[in-house]
């Protein structure tokens, strides 16, 4: 299958938050294809302009660019004006699950069960003490970066007007969410179907970014310790979530538990991370599916 591929480039890096997480997963792809006989080539749109992938003359593109530039929308209209065929969503769904926000009132208008919220921009008034006695504890995230990049959980409302503050460092709008205490799960999809959904469980509280990236001490367990009945339910529920926001290909849906048993929606990622420890790789290694495979079926898509 490799050479019907023809010449590959594989995005990376970038200039967004999440430049040093998406040279790891644009390194690992890389490496991948070319040992699966593929003529992939590195292309790092911080250094080279978008214009050299006609000039190289490749016939398509595996994205693997986390963040702004290249998760929301942007590239790929670039791609399509450039008439070359790309790895995952398209312009409309890589913008709406980029946008946290949105997300949320897509998830609210749909029916699909999310936590109580509330909005704040940058530029307008608002009342640190009100957002508390309606929410409670919260959790505070910019409404377009990925990787928990500028997330920090608020007790207090001087602890909310510190953390929104941190947040509008990367965004002019964040979402003030009201925190969940249960079990973090997450649903990889590949090729319009659920891989089996993990379970993740950490020390510090939430699976932020060092949990992700830097601890040795967070647990994955896949498949989740959940029933058939669960499994299923959440599944759909990660599989309506991504097709409601338009989102093709492969990607994945976070969720947690709450104390009431219930799952709620976190959000939707359409470039996740392909490092060593991402979660989209060991979700298909349950489902019998090794990294160098995995790859080539993300990129079979593209034909």
């Amino acid at each position: 299958m490799s050479r019907d591929f023809g010449k590959v480039a594989v995005l990376l890096g970038g200039s967004s938050a999440e430049r040093e997480v998406s040279l790891k997963s644009g390194n690992a792809v890389h490496n991948a294809l070319v040992q699966a006989g593929v003529d992939a080539h590195q292309f790092d749109p911080a250094h080279q302009p978008l214009h050299e992938l006609m000039q190289g003359q490749f016939a398509r593109v595996f994205i693997a660019l986390h963040g702004r530039g290249g998760e929301d929308g942007t590239l790929q209209g670039a791609l399509e004006f450039m008439g070359l065929p790309y790895t995952g969503s398209g312009v409309l769904g890589s913008a709406l699950a980029m946008d946290k926000v949105r997300c949320k009132h897509l998830f609210q208008v749909a029916g699909l069960r999310t936590s109580p919220y509330v909005v704040v921009d940058k530029n307008s008034a608002y009342d640190s003490q009100a957002i508390m006695a309606q929410l409670g504890h919260v959790m505070v995230k910019p409404s377009h970066e990925g990787s928990s990049i500028g997330m920090a959980e608020a007790h207090t409302a001087q602890q909310l007007k510190q953390a929104l503050q941190d947040a509008f460092q990367f965004d002019d709008q964040v979402l003030v969410e009201q925190w969940l205490s249960g079990r973090e799960f997450t649903v990889s999809i590949l090729a319009d179907k659920a891989l089996p959904v993990i379970e993740m469980r950490t020390p510090s509280g939430f699976y932020d970014y060092q949990a992700k990236y830097q601890s040795s001490t967070t647990e994955y367990f896949c498949p989740a310790d959940i029933s058939a009945e669960q499994t299923a339910q959440l599944q759909e529920m990660a599989l309506h979530a991504f097709n409601l926001v338009g989102a093709k290909g492969w990607g994945r849906v976070d969720a947690m538990q709450g104390d009431d048993g219930e799952f709620y929606l976190l959000e939707v990622n359409t470039v996740p991370g392909m490092t060593e420890k991402s979660l989209v790789p060991m979700a298909a290694k349950a489902q019998g599916i090794e990294f160098s495979e995995l790859v080539q079926r993300i990129l079979e898509q593209t034909l």
